[in-house]
């Protein structure tokens, strides 16, 4: 199996440099925000994160091809960088601080592009999450300074906790009905939104989360770190990987009883 250490240690550095850039203007008096054609918010921090990560990958790894959110794909190959300067773009320029950089290596395999390296780093709570493939997962400050995810091994729908967004994209959908019997099955429900379930579900703090309506850059950092720590990502279709435009996340135990209740009134 390849050696991602060195691809995972300059993740680590992109993710320093984008925290630093991403802090200095989060809760600023002055942030510029603007609308984008889809109506999503994009802020002058989510530019600036973006156009910093490219350069840095410009100069580290000039033959490798990059896919951001915020400037789209440049350059071929079989190695792809994907970037979400900043997951939680509505909850940046509120002032929450659920947010953050999301940074992955996709490799070309015989089944498409899958991810190999993933960092997801939150500096407004402190937390960065990583992992490689074949490596294991990790949640710490540093790569030196650790701890190895694992998830959990609750077997029962109703012991476990769900996580979810919001529910309209499940009403547009058609698959709310479904949604809301899950809910009412679960032991717990919370809807902590973006790249934050995912972690849970990684660290085993959570056993289950979905979305109906994703992009690549949203999913491909999550879907190796859950997977690395012993997890299922698939899509609602069932599809490992997060190459569906949506997404399921869980222990794997209790994966396809998951989307059994997602789909079974779609």
């Amino acid at each position: 199996m390849p050696d991602y250490h060195d691809d995972l240690r300059l993740a680590h550095v992109l993710a320093d440099a984008a925290d630093a850039a991403t802090m200095d203007r989060f809760k600023a008096l002055d942030l510029k925000v603007e609308t984008k054609p889809d109506m999503t918010p994009v802020s002058e921090a989510d530019k600036s994160a973006e156009e910093l990560i490219r350069g840095n990958l410009q100069r580290a790894r000039p033959r490798d091809a990059v896919l951001g959110e915020e400037y789209g794909i440049e350059g071929t190959g079989p190695r792809r960088w994907v970037i979400d300067p900043i997951d939680g773009t509505k909850n940046y320029v509120r002032g929450v601080p659920v947010w953050a950089t999301l940074i992955s290596l996709m490799v070309a395999g015989e089944g498409g592009y899958e991810p190999v390296v993933g960092v997801v780093s939150a500096p407004a709570l402190a937390r960065r999450w990583w992992a490689a493939k074949g490596g294991g997962a990790y949640s710490g400050r540093s790569l030196s300074s650790a701890t190895r995810l694992r998830v959990s091994k609750v077997s029962r729908v109703g012991d476990a906790s769900f996580a979810h967004s919001s529910l309209k994209g499940w009403e547009e959908q058609g698959r709310l009905d479904g949604f809301l019997d899950l809910t009412r099955a679960c032991w717990r429900t919370r809807g902590y939104g973006d790249f934050w379930p995912y972690m849970m579900v990684a660290e085993g703090a959570v056993d289950m989360c979905a979305e109906p309506e994703l992009s690549l850059w949203d999913m491909a950092a999550p879907a190796i770190i859950v997977q690395e720590a012993g997890g299922r990502f698939t899509g609602l279709d069932g599809r490992s990987g997060p190459h569906s435009g949506n997404a399921a996340a869980s222990n794997g135990v209790l994966h396809e009883e998951l989307l059994g209740y997602l789909n079974q009134r779609y």
